[in-house]
């Protein structure tokens, strides 16, 4: 009899493109959808967007008394103010709404009970100090996830936070499982001589089902070339993935290789890997049909290789610690154990970690996390710079994908992380927002590949270079240019307040929402403030900051502030009306060191691709040019 043989053994790498190229399209379109609460483990089909804000009030982020910060205005030791309970303030547990006529909480421990029943204060508030306001942890219309998430227990948390009750998920992978040979037996089976127990079906049906797919076993099918065909046929209408174990070497009852050319496609047949050279990538009606070597440790390899990754879509996610650098200081009390939720990428040799919010917004900073800094009690925190262990909460393969971007806030960001997750590549961006001016920190301190950046230089008007030349003096910068996006006021529809420039804000007393220092949008409004003759002191809210325009543009909606200073797309996205003050270049710094980095050049690419200005257009308040190089020699 005709023995069988191995045409071409090829490269395991080249095998798994192969595998990437012909099926996770076609896998990945199969989409339902499921309840919230039915989506643990399941791995999204499209970006999910929040349909509420979370928390959808005002809330006391402290127990004290509420009241509007004015009745505190001039306050001090020498100077208490009087207040009155029901008149002037309310008492507030932590979590209590706050009423609408008041904008601030003093904490009990500031609060000062007079035999009359009075209280005094004695240092003066400001507009929302100690409350969480509306959407603080989840603004409405924020990626709550992208494309591509495998749903963790905190994700469902999220959704619900978010106000989603359904998500479109990509479809479990049903996969058949063919075991062959006359000699293998089911377990229990009374053995004679030669017998083998079927045990590696069993395997993959657990591997099947912990990479989340719906496993479909079939009895073990004799070396009966009729009998196996009409099992494979039987199986591809059934499933999306075949998988026919032992069959695949070179001997001469070994058919899979032949009936699955007879019935479709054999793209591979031999993979340099040692165990598992045998292994048969094919096609039959479009369905993927993968040919598992016979020896148990063999059979596992090849399975786990090339089968799960098509199962689980989206790899596997590993627990286990690991060692790396802070890119921000980390201050914690000495009272407790502290758990901080860190974004970590790989740039060059070393993980780079950098906290996210510790605030209130729990939620989506665990949503967000790739991994736990535990903070010990006796510790006071880290410095920057420091190396410390994290508990991972993704693989390390995963990780070291992700393209870290450390720097200014745009919802494009979002959409451009979305963009490389759809790519078979398995790219990802990892967002931190620190502000234009963290982000040239990161790239001085080396913790970062890529930073955008939107600083305006109030000597010139010339955008980031000044800064880029002042602060990375000896390193080549090569700035990214050509999208330019438009700041403007956000107000509520009608513009009520009728507000047309920045003396509007001071001359009727409007309260602001305000972004923090080292964002370039406080820095345009900072340098406005200056060319006007005024101070943030005479802008009533100047000290409350916010970290993303999403969130600015929600207190303005809320009706938490009268007024707030972003981008235009966020305004079209939140339905809001917006007065344009500037257009301004929004720019990425990358150290000359990552030009040639894969991730980077792929970030590169989807700049230019028509779906990215496709995007802009859609979200409206961008100006596209094209793409150019800029690049800054500090000698």
């Amino acid at each position: 009899m005709k023995r069988n043989t191995y045409l071409n053994v090829i490269d395991l790498n080249e095998a798994k493109a192969i595998i990437d190229r012909v099926f996770v399209s076609p896998l990945r379109a199969a989409v339902e959808k499921v309840s919230v609460e039915a989506a643990l483990g399941r791995v999204t089909a499209g970006p999910v967007f929040a349909k509420v804000s979370n928390p959808h009030y005002n809330a006391a982020a402290m127990d004290g008394i509420s009241l509007n910060a004015k009745v505190t205005f001039g306050a001090h030791e020498k100077n208490p103010v009087t207040l009155k309970e029901a008149v002037d303030f309310k008492y507030v547990d932590t979590g209590d709404c706050i009423i609408s006529e008041h904008n601030a909480v003093v904490m009990i421990e500031d609060v000062y009970h007079q035999e009359d029943g009075t209280v005094q204060v004695m240092k003066s508030t400001f507009p929302w100090e100690h409350i969480r306001v509306v959407g603080e942890d989840i603004a409405v219309g924020d990626m709550i996830l992208p494309s591509m998430h495998k749903v963790k227990p905190v994700d469902i948390g999220a959704l619900l936070s978010g106000g989603v009750l359904e998500v479109e998920v990509i479809k479990k992978k049903r996969v058949g499982i063919i075991p062959t040979g006359t000699e293998i037996v089911n377990p229990g089976t009374d053995l004679s001589p030669g017998d083998i127990i079927d045990s590696n079906s069993r395997v993959f049906e657990a591997m099947v089902v912990e990479a989340g797919g719906i496993p479909d076993r079939i009895d073990p099918v004799p070396d009966d070339r009729e009998r196996l065909r009409q099992a494979i046929v039987d199986s591809v209408q059934k499933n999306d993935i075949v998988v026919i174990n032992a069959g695949s070497s070179a001997g001469s009852e070994d058919y899979t290789v032949g009936l699955v050319r007879e019935l479709g496609e054999v793209f591979v047949h031999g993979i340099a890997i040692k165990p598992g050279k045998p292994t048969i990538i094919g096609q039959i009606d479009g369905k993927a049909v993968i040919g598992i070597p016979g020896y148990p440790v063999s059979a596992f390899i090849s399975f786990r290789e090339f089968v799960v990754p098509l199962i689980s879509m989206c790899g596997e996610v590993k627990l286990k610690t690991a060692e790396v650098q802070l890119s921000k200081r980390v201050v914690s009390s000495l009272k407790h154990r502290e758990y901080v939720r860190m974004k970590i990428g790989r740039v060059g040799d070393q993980l780079i970690a950098t906290p996210l919010s510790r605030g209130a917004g729990v939620t989506m900073s665990l949503v967000k996390a790739d991994g736990i800094l535990e903070v010990p009690q006796n510790v006071e925190g880290y410095e920057s710079g420091q190396i410390v262990p994290v508990t991972l909460l993704k693989s390390e393969k995963s990780i070291d994908k992700s393209l870290v971007s450390i720097g200014s806030h745009d919802i494009i960001m979002d959409y451009l992380n979305d963009m490389m997750t759809k790519d078979e590549r398995g790219y990802t961006l990892s967002s931190a927002h620190v502000g234009s001016l963290g982000g040239i920190m990161a790239v001085k301190r080396g913790e970062t590949h890529l930073a955008p950046t939107h600083l305006l230089d109030e000597k010139t008007g010339v955008y980031n270079v000044p800064f880029i030349k002042k602060y990375l003096k000896g390193e080549t910068v090569y700035l990214i240019k050509g999208i330019k996006r438009w700041q403007g006021f956000y107000v509520e529809k009608g513009n009520p307040h009728g507000v047309h420039a920045l003396k509007d804000l001071i001359e009727k007393n409007l309260i602001l929402a305000n972004r923090q220092r080292g964002s370039g949008t406080r820095a345009l409004l900072d340098y406005q403030l200056k060319q006007d003759g005024y101070s943030g002191e005479d802008i009533a809210g100047y000290q409350k900051e916010y970290t993303t325009h999403t969130n600015v543009a929600l207190a303005v909606q809320s009706g938490n502030s009268d007024v707030g200073l972003g981008i235009k797309s966020v305004a079209n996205m939140m339905n809001l009306d917006f007065i344009p003050l500037a257009l301004e270049d929004y720019d990425f710094m990358i150290p000359e060191k990552y030009l040639d980095d894969a991730r980077t050049k792929r970030f590169v690419e989807l700049l230019q691709t028509d779906a990215f200005k496709v995007m802009l257009e859609q979200l409206g308040g961008y100006e596209f040019e094209k793409i150019v190089w800029q690049v800054i020699q500090n000698d």
